[in-house]
């Protein structure tokens, strides 16, 4: 037998007073009641601690103190009266340092807070900007005309190839026009700088302040200014060190040689790693853009050829230039293959001397200066690189294979694309090579790209094999396809004036070309169509 139920009114009793029991069902009802109470509650007390929270700022900066000496530009952490470094009194200086607490890849530097987010394409003014010479004409010409402000080039090339001498030669001549250069090296002394700089006969100032002349080519503007005076050098590969000077000098032309030893000495990972390359690379970058300043990146290259480090270093930069040809050669090639400037299609040519790295105006008759009568296996091919046309000769040499295994060696051109020409000979001409040792050369170190040298390697292979020759006199130029066709190229009518300027008789072309030509007229040269290989290889003597 239960006990009678007790009113509604008197279910929220006391422990004490509740002394007749109620259904699970109640039970339940009231603790939902009570949670939902709850519930609301916290929801209340989270919104009025979220609308008290101060509104978020990005990229606060902290700062820190570093004490530089002035003797020998070492860091130390703390203010000691001796340098521990060189040994100075009282040659340590403050300098404070900002790290970026948000944003740790791109520097501190003002912005424009007024300019707009997002603006209409038409609405933006063209760029006016005026590009800076370098002083050197093949320099300009790779670069598309100049070294724009503000924008970021990458130069690798092989150990020893004159990268270095090369970029302290544009900065001696920006200086020497008025422009406020500063060379950063990280990988010599100070004193080994000016050396490099006395051996390639820069005017300096000499141990008695009276300035050294420089070399006829690289004379000064006239301008009165003591020689070598502006452009600054600094020994240093901190980042945060280098960042500082370039915020106090405020140059106009930076030179980081070599941005694979710049490191940021909050990174624990060495010098050269994919993260400090990265870091270092981005906001030396950003700092460009924003203070309006070139920047000039030398980087190393593996033993493949392509530059050291994460394939996003070349993507930061605006133009990306290699240097090519051979340490044992006197002339140097540098070859854009990215610029957001300018073409990709130019060909810089340098000529190494005692005094630096001198401009090739005439690169045809440097390619064919010891070009002596005709001989077998000898071809002279019309190149086109870019605007410019280069006269180069195109050797091959067939010999019997001793074991067997016949070698097929290139060097200059494509070896894929040789091994397919050697197969259109044998087949269309009918010369069996299966048993000879082939060599295909370019002369001069010069390594040419495009299909316009395909018949120039197949009449110099079969010239070789057959021991016949073209005429002297005589250049050659076209594509050739599977079915040992002749193809016309680009250009046609620019490589035909040059082998003329040069002075060459004769030019073996594509038929295709040679009808356009004709129609044009005015050319000073035989020009000779060929339909297909075979009428090609009928020239030869």
């Amino acid at each position: 037998m239960f006990p009678p139920r007790i009113p509604a009114e008197n279910k929220l009793l006391s422990w004490k007073q509740r002394w007749i029991p109620v259904s699970l069902s109640e039970i339940g009802d009231v603790l939902a009641i009570t949670i939902g109470i709850l519930a609301l509650e916290v929801a209340k007390i989270n919104k009025l601690a979220i609308q008290r929270l101060p509104p978020y700022i990005s990229g606060v900066a902290k700062q820190h103190s570093q004490f530089v000496c002035r003797q020998c530009a070492a860091v130390q952490t703390r203010w000691a009266g001796k340098c521990a470094a060189c040994g100075e009194w009282n040659s340590l200086e403050e300098r404070v340092i900002q790290n970026a607490v948000e944003d740790k890849h791109r520097p501190l530097v003002p912005t424009a807070t007024d300019s707009p987010l997002v603006v209409a394409l038409g609405d933006i003014q063209p760029d006016s900007t005026v590009r800076y010479s370098s002083g050197l004409s093949e320099f300009d010409r790779v670069l598309g005309g100049g070294i724009v402000p503000g924008s970021a080039v990458l130069i690798g090339g092989d150990p020893g190839i004159g990268k270095s001498t090369l970029l302290l030669q544009v900065c001696h001549s920006l200086s020497e026009s008025g422009r406020k250069t500063m060379y950063v090296t990280s990988e010599e002394s100070l004193g080994q700088t000016r050396l490099r700089a006395e051996r390639l006969s820069i005017g300096i100032i000499d141990r008695e302040g009276i300035p050294k002349p420089a070399s006829k080519s690289r004379a000064g503007n006239g301008s009165g200014r003591a020689a070598g005076q502006g452009m600054l050098v600094a020994a240093q590969a901190n980042l945060d060190i280098v960042c500082n000077l370039l915020q106090e000098h405020r140059p106009e032309i930076v030179v980081i040689d070599s941005i694979q030893m710049v490191y940021r000495p909050d990174l624990t990972s060495s010098p050269g790693s994919a993260s400090q390359l990265r870091d270092a690379a981005a906001r030396l970058i950003w700092l460009a853009k924003q203070m309006n300043f070139a920047l000039l990146l030398v980087g190393h290259v593996t033993k493949e050829g392509s530059i050291a480090g994460p394939k996003i270093l070349e993507h930061l930069v605006d133009c990306v230039a290699y240097f090519e040809g051979d340490r044992f050669h006197s002339h140097r090639l540098v070859r854009a293959v990215k610029n957001r400037y300018g073409s990709t299609d130019e060909l810089g040519i340098f000529e190494m001397t005692d005094g630096g790295l001198l401009p090739v105006p005439d690169p045809s008759k440097l390619f064919l200066s010891e070009q002596r009568a005709a001989r077998p296996g000898s071809v002279v091919l019309a190149a086109c690189e870019g605007t410019r046309t280069l006269l180069v000769e195109v050797q091959a040499l067939c010999a019997q294979s001793v074991f067997g295994n016949a070698k097929r060696k290139a060097s200059g051109v494509d070896a894929g694309r040789v091994a397919m020409l050697l197969a259109v000979v044998e087949k269309h001409a009918q010369c069996v090579l299966g048993d000879q040792d082939v060599f295909v050369n370019v002369v001069g170190g010069v390594r040419v790209h495009e299909p316009a040298a395909d018949l120039a390697i197949a009449l110099a292979t079969y010239s070789a094999m057959t021991n016949r020759s073209l005429s002297t006199g005589t250049v050659v130029c076209g594509e050739v396809g599977l079915g040992s066709e002749l193809r016309t190229v680009h250009h046609m009518r620019q490589r035909v004036g040059e082998a003329a300027r040069v002075g060459f008789k004769r030019f073996l072309l594509p038929k295709g070309a040679a009808a356009e030509l004709k129609k044009k007229g005015g050319e000073s040269i035989e020009i000779v169509a060929c339909e297909g290989l075979n009428d090609a290889i009928r020239q030869l003597e």
